[in-house]
């Protein structure tokens, strides 16, 4: 039992070596919110592509809010095809490689 209790000690001092990642689920169920909402008033979508549809878009939304992207100068972005704002996926793997503990 002791031997449990070090290891569980362990994992929980994990935390001071990653201070960025949170010590609850909160940022999950946050993350749904707005999606619930909109469905509990709107009752949902037509289509499975009108559902595909919302998905893509509350996603993008999301992403672009935790990374402090606004959302509409991000689809302006796209739409108008300018270029300033970099893909996504590049900017979310830049951040998690500035985050990395240097060995």
């Amino acid at each position: 039992m002791v031997e449990r209790g070090v290891a569980a000690q362990g994992e929980l001092l994990l935390v001071l070596l990653r201070p960025d990642i949170p010590l609850h689920t909160n940022g999950s169920e946050n993350d749904i919110r707005g999606y619930v909402k909109w469905r509990k008033i709107s009752g949902g979508t037509r289509s499975d592509l009108g559902r595909r549809c919302r998905d893509t878009f509350a996603s993008l939304k999301k992403t672009c809010r935790k990374l402090g992207i606004s959302f509409w100068d991000y689809l302006n972005d796209r739409i108008e095809q300018v270029g300033a704002i970099p893909p996504l996926p590049e900017i979310v793997r830049e951040r998690i490689l500035a985050a990395e503990p240097v060995p």
